[in-house]
């Protein structure tokens, strides 16, 4: 798996190879088709010939037919990007996979200005701009109001209802047991809200929210970058970023995506 560690923190990546690990949304349900603008992304990188090479997945969501939302670091150190927007990709020669002329859409990179791998968690957000017409659909994930979650941050006690959604990993176990299938499904989880960056360390400064990852559901490897919206919408008020342990366990940490500079930095591309 592709992960960077920071303070007891993991980013919820995986890597594209045949052993890895990579289910779906933590204790999830079946999408049934309410996030068809989800999508499983691959990011490749240039070997020594030039040649695209697989490296790690990840998840993300379209905000229109060519712009599509990820997490930083899903982005950085990639050279192209392909995406699946099936919800079972179970049948990986059906649907091509990971074989980038065979994706659904193909684009180029963009990470923010200010992201580091060092500090990941404070500017966590990517852009894929599509190729061509890109993934024309009926309905698109749509961005916050600046600072939507201000208030609910504020109000400790009286967690939002959020939702999650991505192709990730159920969990992670030691591959002997088995329980890790490399299945590709999209599913999603009802998480809630608990608090800001101040539960991490990180002193409010806006960078993420902290969400529940057990009861109903939460996120794990390979759900990074996949939406985070707001209960019954397609408003994204953040990307999933990490998780707190190796197994996926406790809570999950979210990317920010209604602040205005990053706002501002991700509607350049729209």
């Amino acid at each position: 798996m592709r992960t960077r560690t920071v303070t007891a923190t993991l980013a919820a990546a995986a890597l594209v190879a045949t052993a890895s690990p990579a289910s779906a949304i933590r204790n999830g349900q079946p999408d049934e088709g309410e996030h068809p603008y989800v999508g499983l992304m691959v990011a490749y990188v240039e070997d020594e010939q030039g040649e695209l090479q697989p490296g790690w997945r990840c998840s993300g969501s379209l905000l229109d037919a060519t712009t599509y939302l990820t997490a930083g670091h899903c982005t950085s150190g990639a050279d192209a990007v392909a995406i699946w927007f099936d919800e079972d990709l179970t049948d990986a020669e059906a649907a091509g996979y990971p074989n980038f002329p065979d994706a659904d859409a193909t684009g180029t990179p963009y990470t923010h200005p200010d992201y580091s791998d060092d500090a990941f968690f404070l500017h966590d957000v990517g852009v894929v701009e599509l190729d061509g017409d890109g993934y024309p659909l009926d309905e698109y994930a749509e961005l916050p109001e600046p600072g939507l979650l201000d208030e609910a941050v504020a109000r400790p006690g009286r967690p939002l209802a959020l939702e999650a959604a991505g192709y990730g990993v159920q969990g992670a176990w030691p591959a002997q047991t088995g329980k890790s299938a490399d299945l590709r499904l999209r599913l999603k989880a009802d998480v809630w809200l608990i608090n800001d960056d101040r539960a991490l360390g990180n002193r409010g400064a806006g960078d993420y929210i902290v969400v529940s990852n057990n009861g109903t559901g939460g996120t794990c490897f390979g759900d990074s970058g996949g939406p985070v919206l707001l209960r019954d919408s397609n408003t994204v008020v953040g990307v999933n970023s990490f998780v707190t342990n190796s197994a996926c366990g406790g809570v999950g940490g979210v990317y920010r995506v209604d602040q205005p500079d990053d706002l501002a930095w991700i509607g350049q591309f729209l």
